[in-house]
């Protein structure tokens, strides 16, 4: 008689009933509490989705697809997409309504309208007359097809004020030009004429990670001239790349790379300038940081306001893949889907999960423990973007560029009263005096300089009298400001402090992710205080102690720095 092996007895057992509680598990989905499966949702779920992957990390891929093509998310959608991927309709619902761009609609609503038309109300479109246009659109009659709604700084600062026509950009926006996009139904973005992946060949470009694969350069060399050319990461935060480059390449494989395209600050809006322009510059130093850091994957987060980026990246991606210049890491493009807390590198990568965007809690950091908790070398798109150059004519050529003792370049985002906006990349160190008469054309006539944003929305502002303040990392600091992405916002004497600080503060409790309370309830206290007509300042003293102190990220900590520096420079507008 052949021995009884209990123990295999048992493991069929228990295989038996873990597929017997799965089947039931998955039937509860379809058949138990909360909503049933939408025969119809599904079979269109399933035809958008197609041979996709159902992976957690492309819920927020999968939702937009639903978007594009429905114009909302209904909650038979939620419920179907759940189903098909394997997670609970609450998960996909918190998703869903966490961010900007998705429009979950209630059982019985009805869908948006086919058009929207959305107005920047940032500091800068705000300054070009922004809440007029909002109401000379609102109250333009257009009817059930059209609906007028603010939103957020939308990265066009230099043609302020903006309107985006479904994806079409309006600049120097005007009601007749709204009207004549609606008219002629361009409602899809328009793509520039740029340098595609042909004609940055010929000129010289993917020459250098050519080398670096044939075994002409070592990872370390590339590495130290990082370090060597002063190149900090140009996001905001300003730390060393080399130095990152380094630790992140000292940590155990496999390593991944996030590439950082949301740009959401109020007044930024250089990644977009260079992207629309010179796209593979930007792929070439990704590919030359790959190859140093050994990294595996490469995600590219990319703001949803960039319809017209994401049409160029995706085509020169595949032109990329197609004629490789070295063996490529998988690049992945993702998008966002409008939520400016994403531009933090923890909620960036919680979002490239497929989760809310909402930033950890550190330690750990994400060089040790980042997206899909591999070592994860976060950058910022134009950090990458020097990366060639800094290499083919060394780290002492960037690095011989700088006024007021400091070192390098810096692509300056200059918006508000001056004549030439745009970005101007100029030397490290360059006051706001000298930035504003020899790259921005002097201020509008008839505007007498008055103030300015030294970093975007949270970098403080500062009032004309320091003007002569080097403007880089550090330099801003004892000041209780800093550089962060080089925003640069002008004011006139047609401005306040008190009116920039509260649209600031507007924008901020808008972005909050609402997940500590100092930021979320802090943000809401202020705008309802900066409302008045008198500002209670011991009071928002101490709220502002609290959000710095107790905030988890840097929203929360540095959204009272535009009233701080109100009180403290512009004393006359209080008195």
């Amino acid at each position: 008689m052949d021995t009884i092996d209990l123990t295999q007895i048992r493991l069929g057992i228990a295989a038996r009933a873990a597929g017997v509680s799965g089947e039931i598990k998955r039937k509860k989905r379809r058949e138990g509490k909360g909503r049933p499966v939408d025969p119809a949702a599904l079979e269109q779920v399933r035809e958008l989705l197609g041979q996709e992957p159902r992976r957690r990390d492309l819920l927020i891929e999968h939702l937009h697809k639903i978007q594009d093509r429905y114009r909302c998310i209904s909650a038979e959608h939620i419920v179907a997409l759940a189903d098909e991927m394997r997670l609970a309709p609450a998960e996909v619902f918190e998703v869903a309504t966490f961010y900007h761009h998705f429009d979950v609609v209630k059982d019985g609503a009805p869908a948006p309208p086919p058009i929207t038309v959305r107005v920047c109300d940032g500091l800068s479109c705000e300054l070009a007359g922004a809440q007029n246009l909002l109401a000379l659109l609102g109250n333009g009659g257009y009817g059930d097809g059209v609906r007028v709604i603010p939103a957020p700084c939308v990265g066009r600062c230099e043609t302020a004020p903006v309107a985006v026509v479904n994806q079409q950009v309006v600049a120097h926006a005007t009601v007749a030009e709204v009207d004549a996009r609606l008219e002629r139904k361009a409602l899809q973005a328009d793509v520039p004429e740029y340098i595609d992946y042909d004609a940055y060949v010929r000129g010289g470009g993917y020459a250098f990670v050519r080398a670096c694969v044939a075994g002409r350069h070592r990872p370390d060399d590339v590495i130290a001239t990082m370090e060597h050319s002063g190149l900090r990461g140009l996001g905001g935060a300003g730390f060393p790349t080399g130095r990152k480059w380094k630790i992140v390449r000292a940590e155990a494989a496999p390593r991944l790379m996030a590439v950082n395209i949301d740009e959401g600050e109020p007044g930024t809006f250089k990644d977009r300038w260079y992207l629309e322009r010179d796209p593979h510059r930007f792929l070439d130093g990704l590919l030359i940081a790959a190859w140093a850091v050994g990294i595996d994957d490469v995600y590219i987060y990319l703001r949803d306001e960039y319809a017209h980026i994401r049409a160029i990246l995706t085509r020169e991606l595949e032109v990329l893949r197609a004629q490789a210049p070295v063996p490529l890491p998988a690049i992945h493009l993702r998008r966002g889907a409008g939520a400016y807390i994403c531009g933090e590198e923890s909620a960036m990568i919680e979002s490239l999960e497929g989760k809310k965007g909402m930033p950890r809690l550190r330690p750990p950091y994400v060089a040790q423990v980042g997206l899909f908790g591999r070592p994860t070398l976060e950058h910022n798109m134009e950090t990458l973007y020097w990366v060639r150059e800094i290499n083919e004519r060394g780290a002492e050529w960037f690095a011989a560029f700088g006024r007021n003792g400091r070192k390098g370049l810096r692509s300056f985002s200059v918006s508000g009263r001056v004549q030439r906006p745009g970005v101007h990349l100029a030397p490290a160190g360059i006051t706001i005096r000298e930035l504003i008469a020899e790259y921005a054309g002097g201020m509008l006539p008839g505007h007498t300089f008055y103030g300015y944003f030294p970093g975007g929305a949270s970098g403080g502002i500062l009032p004309a009298s320091m003007d002569d303040i080097p403007l880089d990392f550090d330099t801003l600091n004892p000041y209780g400001c800093f550089i962060g992405s080089a925003a640069i916002i002008v004011l006139s004497d047609h401005d306040t402090a008190r009116g920039a600080a509260r649209n600031m503060l507007r924008f901020f409790r808008e972005e909050s992710c609402g997940q500590c309370t100092p930021c979320r309830v802090g943000t809401a206290k202020a705008v309802a205080l900066l409302e008045g007509e008198t500002w209670d300042k011991p009071l928002l003293d101490d709220l502002a102690r609290v959000m710095v102190d107790a905030s988890i990220c840097g929203l929360g900590q540095a959204a009272p720095n535009p009233f701080l520096c109100a009180f403290k420079y512009f004393p006359q507008e209080f008195s």
